[in-house]
């Protein structure tokens, strides 16, 4: 079974500090780096996404709802826009830039571009009719799961790992490195998930490059979210 790392929008801009902040968000872009140190070689392909907003439309927005409209956040060609340094280090190949002229949080909407340019709406179009998605990246490395992390787990991961399932891949999110915008959303995004058929697991160091991994079924993860445990 050919594996492959997502990592889902772990940049500043979603970190303490950053316009749309998660709290925990800066511990979890640490947490993902040892992970990929110490298990790198068990993937095929790992990935990278980040919010690369020119001018998305109404997703962004003065008086934001924090429902469909934001603050300014992701914008392109700035610091905050840039992955998390922790991130950065890990010198992954392939980064995936998504929701440049239109609302985005699926790591599936955007395009492969391992530059820092700020793409016109022509040259956006023309790489998504090239076909330099995620999905064809994942099909072309002959990839069967997926395991998500990032952030936040109750948006741009949640709707990451659906569509993974959607198009057919096996699909694990990492518990323990992603966070969501709030508790109550965390857990609408886990029952959600686990409904999907997604496999809820949870990562733990326990020494120096050595990892276990606990997983949890969905049948397990709906009856642990029906009990209040966490």
């Amino acid at each position: 079974m050919a594996r492959a790392l997502i990592v889902v929008d772990v940049q500043p801009t979603f970190c303490e500090g950053g316009e749309l902040g998660v709290q925990g968000g800066n511990a979890v872009a640490e947490r993902i780096a040892d992970y990929v140190n110490a298990r790198r070689s068990e993937y095929a392909y790992i990935a990278t996404t980040q919010d690369w907003h020119i001018e998305p439309g109404t997703h962004w927005s003065e008086h934001p709802d924090f429902v469909d409209t934001w603050p300014v956040h992701g914008k392109a060609g700035t610091a905050n826009a840039e992955l998390h340094p922790a991130i950065a280090a890990l010198n992954i190949e392939h980064h995936f830039k998504k929701g440049q002229y239109s609302p985005s949080y699926s790591g599936f909407e955007g395009f492969e571009d391992n530059t820092d340019r700020i793409p016109t709406r022509e040259e956006v179009s023309t790489a998504m009719a090239a076909g330099r998605t995620l999905a064809n990246g994942l099909k072309t490395a002959g990839i069967t799961r997926v395991d998500v992390v990032g952030l936040a787990e109750s948006h741009c991961v949640k709707e990451t790992a659906l569509d993974a399932k959607k198009l057919g891949f096996e699909v694990h999110v990492i518990e323990n490195l992603t966070e969501p915008v709030s508790e109550e959303l965390g857990i609408a995004a886990r029952r959600q998930m686990s409904e999907a058929g997604i496999i809820l697991d949870r990562s733990r160091l326990i020494g120096p490059n050595q990892q276990i991994s606990i997983r949890m079924a969905p049948t397990a993860m709906a009856l642990f979210i029906m009990l209040g445990v966490e």
